[in-house]
């Protein structure tokens, strides 16, 4: 850096010099603004619900503040980060027939990536398959990772959704995405038919279907 004196011995900065500070400024002021903006966005991440009991509430804070307050359990309670940071990536992605990626997925295409992927499990194509292929437990007995089930529209096991802790489960609804709702939420409730875990070894059927 140059510095030019007079012949008092006062330093002073050249042109250069000032410009060379304030491109420094304006560089850390960009770097500190972005990051707390980048920050801002994570922990105001929109966290899709349409539970009776979480609506009109604004979910807010880190994946693990915000999952623990959805599902009104403790932070200690979110273990499975892989599980919720796919939850996340996720969440509104809207429904699509026959979809199987974040463009659009149906329920049963949602359910068969989140088990492959995060419980390395392969399951059926559709809800009826999967039904008909687990473990069948009674919903006090239901734990992360296992299968709820859902007779919609007069069809037996037409659909499906994975659940997670406290009564919670995540499935793509046909008009709000990929959503955690309360399955004891009379809407749910009266439709639920069945639950139950993934039977080990069950091979899935041609994923292209």
């Amino acid at each position: 850096m140059l510095k030019t004196s007079d012949s008092f011995g006062w330093e002073f900065f050249t042109l250069s010099d000032m410009l060379w500070f304030r491109i420094r400024f304006y560089r850390v002021f960009f770097l500190i603004a972005f990051g707390t903006v980048l920050l801002q966005a994570c922990s105001s991440k929109k966290t899709l619900t349409d539970s009776s009991r979480a609506r009109g509430k604004e979910i807010k804070g880190s994946m693990k503040e915000r999952y623990a307050a959805l599902l009104e359990v403790s932070e200690r309670d979110i273990r499975n980060e892989k599980l919720y940071r796919f939850i996340d990536e996720w969440m509104g992605v809207p429904h699509k027939s026959g979809g199987m990626d974040r463009r659009g997925a149906d329920c049963s295409g949602f359910t068969t990536i989140l088990q492959r992927e995060i419980f390395d499990r392969n399951v059926p194509r559709t809800a009826r398959q999967m039904a008909e292929n687990v473990k069948r437990k009674y919903e006090e007995d239901l734990e992360e990772g296992d299968l709820v089930f859902f007779d919609l529209n007069g069809q037996k096991f037409s659909h499906v959704g994975v659940y997670l802790q406290n009564g919670r489960f995540v499935h793509v609804s046909t008009s709000k995405g990929v959503v955690v709702s309360r399955l004891k939420d009379p809407w749910y409730y009266k439709y639920f038919s069945r639950a139950g875990s993934v039977r080990q070894g069950l091979v899935h059927s041609d994923l292209s279907r």
